[in-house]
């Protein structure tokens, strides 16, 4: 079957909600990955009606405030009880976009006894995960890379991940959003997407820039150093038949740092060009099983 491809919108960060689907549309994507905060106040009546004319199927969304515990470098409440209060009303915002599900972080133990950050985390996810239910969606938890993951997690594999599910309870509701920049330097990544596939609710791809510059410094899929052709392939096998959502984060100087180079910065038309055509490039790169032998 062949790939199914859509786009997070913060890769064309820029751009309105409105822009975004007519422009997606014209790049020939199948999906949308709904981010929140494209969402133009009081105009969601008028952004269903554009999404569910342009055809393009929803990957996963991503709520305004969109971790349990603080996150430092986004900013938002610092109480944990009113981020997941948050969380839930940005379920009931996003449900009627009908996404493959919302992405949670569980956001930073900075500053907190590391047992209390667990069990707040832990609390936080049973309350997301009953609304989620009521509402008929799935959240999906994204483990956080580990190098510079300080600030932003406390579960940064896929194991680590499940590991928190489990202690909440282990409701249908809650699965695991994929993102390669997070986890493509996990020592049993393969092995872990063969044995949680079914958890997953979305996979975000891009790549990593070697040296990176930075936390929104990612790289469209194949220009960068995390192996995306193998994990296509490892995705593919596991029997992943859901959207392929690109998600760039590019500085253009919003969070501190102005990449001269930024995709953010660049024409959305342009940016959308060159992300389908990487992701081309990767799925005809997948290697075959006697080329995956031969780098053993």
């Amino acid at each position: 079957m062949a790939p199914r491809v859509s786009v997070s919108q913060i890769t064309t960060f820029r751009s309105s909600f409105a822009d975004d689907v007519r422009r997606y549309v014209a790049a020939g994507l199948d999906g949308l990955g709904v981010w929140e905060l494209k969402l133009p106040e009081g105009g969601d009546a008028e952004a269903l009606e554009q999404l569910a004319a342009s055809g393009l199927e929803p990957a996963s969304a991503v709520p305004a405030v969109p971790s349990i515990l603080p996150l430092p470098l986004l900013g938002g409440p610092d109480d944990p009880a009113e981020r997941v209060e948050a969380i839930c009303a940005s379920l009931e915002r996003l449900a009627p976009f009908g996404p493959s599900g919302v992405v949670c972080l569980t956001g930073t133990a900075e500053g907190r006894d590391a047992d209390d950050a667990r069990a707040t985390v832990v609390d936080g996810l049973r309350t997301i995960a009953h609304e989620a239910d009521r509402l008929g969606l799935r959240v999906g938890l994204e483990p956080y890379q580990r190098e510079g993951g300080e600030l932003w997690t406390i579960a940064s594999t896929i194991p680590e991940a499940v590991s928190l599910i489990e202690d909440a309870g282990d409701p249908p509701a809650l699965g695991i959003q994929f993102d390669v920049w997070h986890l493509w330097n996990t020592e049993t990544l393969f092995d872990d997407i063969a044995a949680e596939l079914d958890r997953f609710v979305g996979v975000h791809l891009c790549d990593v820039r070697e040296p990176t510059r930075g936390w929104a410094d990612r790289a469209l899929p194949g220009d960068g150093a995390a192996g995306v052709p193998g994990i296509l392939r490892a995705l593919d096998e596991a029997g992943w038949d859901g959207l392929y959502d690109i998600e760039i984060f590019s500085d253009d100087g919003t969070f501190g740092s102005e990449y001269g180079d930024s995709y953010w910065a660049a024409p959305a038309e342009e940016t959308l060009a060159h992300a389908t055509a990487a992701f081309e490039r990767c799925w005809a790169d997948i290697p075959t099983p006697q080329e995956v032998e031969e780098t053993r």
